[in-house]
């Protein structure tokens, strides 16, 4: 649901589930499986969201080199033989629920992975059942002149689950892009790339095409047309004490600044000072 497919994964041999839902990965339960690199051995938390590539895992991952990874119930190795067509490496093979598998390279730092579906309409059928459906949102900026509330006008409630249209404060184009909220990116490391967030409120999914540590702030956020930094500066995470970074949202017919934390995993956003005499968020954390 909320255009992120969080997949439900199973071992091939057991059948047990490999989800962790004590131990989240991008906000979701996350995929738990034993891994042995390196000479190493441990435990590995994949992202369940299709297209992440984030994981936290309990040993050093050095790039290149390539994993066992193996059931944390039955122990059995879930290497095929088929191989990576970008790398070479071993493929790994997991069961999904909806039906079909999914596959992903076992190679540190190589990102190839896909579905395959045994019965594609039954998938789509389960997909819809289980995420339900959401229609494209309009990503046109309102050009109309802001109309100011009155001041004595009943505090505005937006729900959760409510789609927000998002706007860069400077340039003021539209942050939605397929339904997803998207914020360039510029990591400690000064690797540039993208993170995708819900664009519901209060729905916390996200993915990012660079990795992105968990418990720690993604760097600097910037707007993806105009290039300017979203973050602020003298302000911090109410919650985490972290950086924040402000875009604007449309509520009723102006637009207000949506502070969100830049903690990867921390879920506290909040209002400016003024516009929260005005308007409350349902179910956030600041309440």
């Amino acid at each position: 649901m909320y255009n992120f497919l969080s997949l439900n994964l199973n071992c091939p041999h057991c059948g047990h589930t490999l989800m962790d839902l004590d131990n989240l990965v991008d906000n979701e339960a996350s995929i738990l499986l034993h891994i042995d690199i390196g000479k190493k051995k441990g435990d590995i938390n994949l992202s369940s969201i299709y297209g992440s590539y984030n994981y936290v895992c309990s040993v050093d991952t050095p790039k290149d080199e390539v994993a066992v990874f193996s059931c944390p119930h039955c122990g059995k190795d879930l290497t095929t033989s088929a191989q990576c067509n970008v790398c070479k490496a071993p493929m790994i093979t997991l069961i999904m629920d909806m039906g079909g598998k999914i596959n992903f390279c076992s190679r540190s730092g190589c990102k190839n992975h896909n579905v395959e579906f045994e019965d594609l309409n039954n998938a789509l059928r389960k997909m819809y059942q289980e995420y339900g459906y959401q229609s494209a949102h309009s990503q046109e900026v309102a050009e109309e002149e802001i109309v100011e509330e009155p001041v004595n006008e009943e505090k505005e409630i937006i729900e959760s689950g409510a789609f927000l249209y998002a706007y860069c404060p400077h340039c003021r184009r539209s942050l939605i892009e397929s339904d997803m909220l998207k914020l360039k990116l510029v990591n400690e490391k000064n690797e540039s790339g993208f993170i995708m967030l819900s664009p519901y409120l209060n729905v916390f999914s996200s993915k990012s095409t660079v990795f992105l540590a968990e418990g720690k702030p993604v760097g600097d956020l910037r707007c993806f047309h105009c290039d300017e930094s979203l973050m602020l500066s003298g302000k911090s995470c109410e919650l985490c004490h972290s950086p924040i970074a402000a875009i604007s949202i449309s509520a009723r017919s102006k637009l207000i600044d949506f502070y969100i934390c830049s903690k990867k995993g921390c879920r506290w956003h909040g209002l400016s000072e003024e516009d929260i005499n005005d308007i409350k968020l349902e179910d956030s954390l600041e309440w």
